[in-house]
């Protein structure tokens, strides 16, 4: 098979893992919305029967983990069309990153039984694969010789990974502040009243980024490593790494402010999402439109 068979091939499976991902997220909202039980005219207060939609959210878990698998194929074989790993520029980055956080859901939901997730998790990844396809996508190369290293393997997939449990943390943080508005004026919506207690998310999102923080800390340090043996120094402040610092750091605090201070509830769900958006920042804009030695690995 020739290297743009492979290459098309790949598109096929990304399309593909697109299609289910659009079920998942259709399956997920008819889960949500056909289990409003319409009261009698007797009984004022609607309320929830999930027992109504639960093959329906079945379903929807087994299209997000088909969509997974497919995605998995689709970069898999980016890889094999271009001979190499499949993170060499933002289209790669972005159907690999895609791929990362959906996978750091469907484990989360194996551990966790976080199927509410799906809706969110589901259109996330159908817009980051619809922007990789239509906006960032670039026929399978080489790679630029700066990037020719072994480290490429061990930092970039280091760094997407603790990526797709950092966003996967942040959307668990974001629900608990949008549901902890609703509780603060009396009572929960009827689409919120499946979600675990407050607690429940404050103890989750926390556990997602102590687990995959010394990942990101690894994925620093390869990346100071690589910059020595490419560039002969180890850190020189480029804008990209200057900003993996600051994740870094938005991350140390949190763990810190949650351990050694207390902080729980509101201000660390909060603190959390500045966090996460450092990562953003540096995934999208300095990719994108930065300056500096990084520039290769955007458009």
């Amino acid at each position: 098979m020739s290297n743009t068979s492979t290459a098309l091939l790949s598109n096929d499976f990304i399309y593909a893992s697109m299609a289910l991902y659009t079920l998942a997220f259709f399956a997920h909202a008819v889960e949500v919305a056909w289990s409003v039980k319409t009261p009698a005219k007797s009984v004022k207060k609607t309320k929830l029967d999930f027992s109504r939609t639960e093959r329906v959210g079945r379903l929807a878990s087994a299209f997000m983990v088909l969509g997974f698998l497919l995605l998995t194929a689709g970069v898999i074989f980016r890889g094999i069309s271009a001979n190499r790993v499949p993170w060499g520029n933002m289209y790669e980055f972005s159907i690999t990153g895609a791929l990362a956080f959906s996978g750091a859901y469907l484990f989360a939901l194996k551990k966790y039984k976080v199927r509410w997730l799906g809706l969110p998790v589901s259109l996330a990844v159908l817009l980051t694969l619809g922007t990789a396809i239509t906006l960032l996508y670039r026929p399978s190369a080489p790679l630029a010789p700066a990037l020719k290293s072994t480290w490429l393997v061990i930092h970039v997939s280091a760094a997407i990974i603790s990526g797709g449990v950092f966003l996967l943390a942040n959307a668990i943080a974001g629900a608990y502040l949008i549901l902890d508005r609703y509780e603060q004026k009396g009572v929960r919506p009827i689409w919120a009243q499946k979600l675990p207690s407050l607690e429940a998310l404050d103890n989750l999102s926390y556990r997602l980024v102590a687990l995959v923080f010394p990942l990101w800390t690894f994925a620093v340090i390869a990346g100071a490593i690589w910059a020595e043996s490419a560039w002969g120094r180890y850190w020189g402040w480029d804008p990209k790494e200057t900003w993996a610092f600051i994740t870094w750091v938005a991350y140390a605090a949190y763990l810190h402010a949650r351990v050694t201070v207390g902080w729980r509830g509101r201000k660390a769900a909060w603190l959390c999402l500045f966090a996460g958006s450092t990562f953003l920042f540096n995934y999208i804009y300095i990719n994108v439109w930065g300056t500096g030695r990084h520039t290769y690995s955007g458009l």
